[in-house]
């Protein structure tokens, strides 16, 4: 048997859970809602603190680290990296404390689990972490030449419902063709092909709007919002990536809310989540024909995939490409200790950060 410690930071908790190979023997989650971490200057700066509470919490479920195998955790705002499961290394832990591709609670991950492994004398890793980056040369090409086409997307739990997929359908993920989307906080799609991910419509820069978040938006009344004094360069940002979405027509980021204004006549929120489910289909449509319209499934996961409305509505309009499966929530604790069960296991070798 393995026991696996798996950690997910994330901007308003921190996911704990201990694995005995598959088996989920302890899960918890610790909201930060509170002022806690509003003295930290940076989000690197709260290491020391989330690194307490993680062993505060395994004390208190009487889990001795000692027991422990290795610890696995939530990748963050790397470089490009090809998808798979990283040995976390001093390189890597330094260059998410620079954070060049942005602050994020994720970048918290590899530091945790890399400074606990440490001491206790085990590996540490990180599992296809968002910025994995298997894009064709072709999906790379924006249209303007300044302007390259990057892949910053929910690899962690694609890859992982992929793998599901591909099992229940009695294949390995190298060896079927899938499109999915997910649909949570952000939304963002992507193709699998030979193992890999090969196209992605990242949620921040285009594809469907999502619970705070614009997606696409049309260039040329960008440019010009962008110029007329009405935003600074943060406000417009906020609003863009915070502030949008079904946030910025109705107030609320809870897909829930939308539907119950929509059942009781709120012809805006009704219209909103036909506009969603519209552009959700629509970006799946694209993205067949990156595999020639040969798609073994579509496949619909995220927190927003427990919605019947939604998923109906995104199925009528796509399953005459492909069988739809939906995978609804988000299994990424369950994903990182798999990640590592393969390499503890021999199933895999630690890829190398560098």
């Amino acid at each position: 048997m393995k026991r696996v410690l798996a950690i997910n930071p994330g901007a308003t908790s921190t996911k704990v859970a201990v694995f005995d190979d598959e088996t989920a023997v302890f899960k918890k989650t610790v909201e930060h809602q509170g002022p806690e971490l509003k003295h930290f200057a940076k989000v690197f700066d709260q290491c020391q603190y989330r690194l307490a509470l993680i062993l505060s919490v395994l004390q208190e479920a009487s889990i001795s680290i000692n027991t422990i195998n290795a610890i696995v955790a939530r990748g963050g705002l790397l470089k490009p990296l090809a998808g798979g499961t990283y040995a976390v290394n001093e390189q890597m832990v330094k260059d998410l404390e620079k954070a060049e591709r942005g602050e994020h609670a994720s970048n918290l991950g590899a530091a945790l689990a890399y400074t606990l492994a440490q001491q206790l004398g085990i590996p540490a890793f990180i599992v296809d972490p968002v910025s994995v980056d298997e894009l064709e040369p072709v999906a790379r090409i924006s249209g303007f030449p300044e302007l390259e086409r990057v892949s910053m997307a929910h690899a962690l739990n694609m890859k992982a419902v992929a793998r599901k997929v591909a099992f229940e359908m009695d294949k390995r993920y190298e060896d079927v063709a899938l499109v999915i989307a997910h649909l949570g906080t952000g939304v963002s799609l992507s193709v699998h092909q030979d193992g890999r991910m090969i196209d992605v419509v990242d949620g921040k820069e285009e594809g469907p709007f999502a619970p705070d978040r614009c997606g696409g938006l049309p260039a040329s009344q960008l440019v010009k919002l962008c110029y007329s004094g009405k935003y600074t360069y943060e406000e417009l940002r906020k609003k863009v990536f915070g502030s949008g979405g079904f946030y910025g027509y109705l107030g609320t980021k809870d897909i829930r809310d939308v539907e119950k204004m929509a059942s009781e006549g709120n012809e805006k929120a009704a219209l909103l989540l036909d506009a969603f489910c519209y552009q959700v289909a629509k970006e799946i449509g694209a993205l067949s024909t990156v595999l020639k319209g040969k798609v073994d499934r579509i496949v619909l996961t995220g927190g927003i995939a427990y919605s019947q409305k939604v998923v109906n509505d995104i199925t009528e309009r796509v399953q005459s490409i492909a069988p739809v499966v939906v995978v609804p929530g988000e299994e990424e604790l369950g994903a990182l200790a798999d990640g590592a069960l393969r390499v503890l296991r021999g199933e895999e070798e630690p890829k190398i950060y560098q």
